[in-house]
């Protein structure tokens, strides 16, 4: 299972990252440059430094949340926090900047964290921490192809 917390993995998205342009087409969904935000802001949430209210969801509870975080693919389309929509891109450079800035950060801090509690999923430890941001990115990151 691939993680932010395996270097490879984590590698393989900074070059995914690289290769994604102002001009890369969406495969499906809305989003569009503002899918950089919304990672960002993803894992500010994951950092707290973003706060994004709680949903009672049935996916908080076992089996549920790891059948989700470790065996089904990410719906296209599927809802966000609106919190995570809510900021709109400025200039490209910056944003993809801030991205593998705050993807860094998590990955220097490390499987320790500490992490606030997942909006949808609450409590988190460290593995399906690291399998929800990796799946997460990869399920944007093949949005737009790279």
């Amino acid at each position: 299972m691939k993680t932010v917390w395996n270097d490879t993995d984590y590698r393989d998205l900074r070059g995914r990252l690289a290769r994604l342009t102002p001009e890369t087409p969406a495969r499906w969904g809305k989003m569009d440059a503002q899918m950089v935000c919304h990672l960002t802001d993803a894992l500010r949430m994951v950092s707290g430094q973003l706060r994004v209210a709680p949903k009672n969801l049935p996916i908080r509870f076992t089996p549920l949340k790891q059948l989700i975080i470790y065996c089904m693919p990410f719906p296209k389309g599927a809802p966000t926090a609106p919190e995570l929509r809510a900021r709109q891109p400025t200039e490209w450079q910056g944003e993809i900047a801030m991205l593998r800035t705050e993807l860094e950060a998590l990955v220097t801090r490390g499987a320790a964290g500490p992490f606030v509690p997942h909006p949808a999923f609450g409590a988190l430890t460290p593995r399906p921490m690291g399998v929800l941001v990796y799946r997460h990115m990869d399920h944007h990151l093949t949005q737009f192809g790279v």
